[in-house]
């Protein structure tokens, strides 16, 4: 079969243009010139017959066809790129995890030490990151992150839900006049995260919608130190919070989870030609199955009463 290919080095043209949106970054990621990414890219539309790119001033823009063309060409570099470096590692085998700060250091590394032990070839790579990008450049093999079921151009298997749960220092409910009762809240501090909403555990517990005001964090991790600092009220995940509840520098003040989304592994399609990598994804799965898999969801030490301890509710 004769198979109708444009040269490599326009799709790689093409694919770093495309991802970084910009000649002049792709120029400078490929060490060319932007004339000569612009060149081979006019090449690969010539050989198609059609543009991918709409030119503006000093901005470029997919076409519907150069997104189609985009998602396949991504996933088919990346691909080439996992398998070469399979080959290429010889028997020691890498893995590469992109993991939010939060989940990584609570959940995961305690829970990695025995896999790392019974698979000495593997060599683990971690790095902290709460978006995608890593797994979109390449950089990453696999993703653990908080999010919806759906992952457009990645393959995801969900480990499982969450609920959100309200917490704070001790001293910090001691302030809230009125607790459990949830109107307690209605006066605190609420500490805000850009993927944990209050508004769906607000409408929950009969509150009004919470003031777009407050403290922000785009790391869980340090949203949780600041509440045992006692700046104010988290809204976080049972999970995230489990450890922080059973040694007591943080209580729920009010008895009420809300369900939410779910923590997932993501990866690109690149991953299917690692099987060492696949098989750490069904361990993982199977041990997130077992029962008490998950801190906090068998039994709960008691909520906040007065200033005493105080565990996650996870009903």
């Amino acid at each position: 079969m004769q198979l109708s290919l444009p040269p490599l080095h326009t799709l790689v043209a093409f694919e770093v243009a495309a991802r970084l949106g910009s000649f002049q970054q792709a120029a400078q990621a490929l060490h060319l010139t932007p004339s000569a990414v612009s060149h081979r890219i006019q090449l690969l539309e010539a050989h198609l017959g059609k543009p991918l790119f709409e030119r503006r001033h000093r901005q470029i823009a997919l076409t519907p066809d150069g997104q189609r063309y985009y998602a396949t060409v991504h996933d088919a570099l990346l691909r080439i790129h996992g398998i070469t470096e399979a080959l290429q590692a010889g028997p020691t085998r890498r893995l590469r995890l992109s993991v939010a700060p939060a989940i990584g250091s609570k959940w995961l590394m305690g829970r990695i030490t025995q896999y790392q032990e019974q698979h000495p070839d593997i060599d683990f790579e971690f790095a902290t990151a709460t978006g995608l990008a890593p797994l979109w450049a390449g950089e990453a093999d696999l993703g653990l992150k908080y999010g919806d079921e759906e992952w457009p151009g990645l393959d995801a298997w969900k480990l499982f839900d969450e609920t959100l749960i309200p917490v704070c220092a001790p001293r910090y409910a001691a302030r809230l006049a009125g607790l459990p009762d949830p109107q307690a809240l209605r006066g605190a501090r609420l500490l805000r995260h850009p993927l944990l909403s209050w508004a769906p555990w607000c409408a929950a517990a009969g509150l009004p919608a919470p003031e777009p005001d407050g403290p922000r964090y785009d790391d869980a991790l340090l949203m949780l130190e600041a509440a045992v600092a006692g700046q104010g009220v988290a809204l976080i995940t049972s999970t995230l919070a489990a450890s922080y509840l059973a040694e007591g520098s943080l209580v729920q003040p009010v008895p009420l989870a809300c369900p939410d989304r779910g923590f997932y592994l993501v990866a690109p399609r690149a991953l299917q030609d690692k099987p060492w990598a696949l098989a750490f994804v069904r361990w993982l799965i199977a041990s997130v199955r077992q029962p008490a898999s998950r801190p906090g969801l068998s039994q709960a030490p008691p909520r906040y009463q007065g200033g005493t301890g105080a565990g996650p509710s996870v009903t």
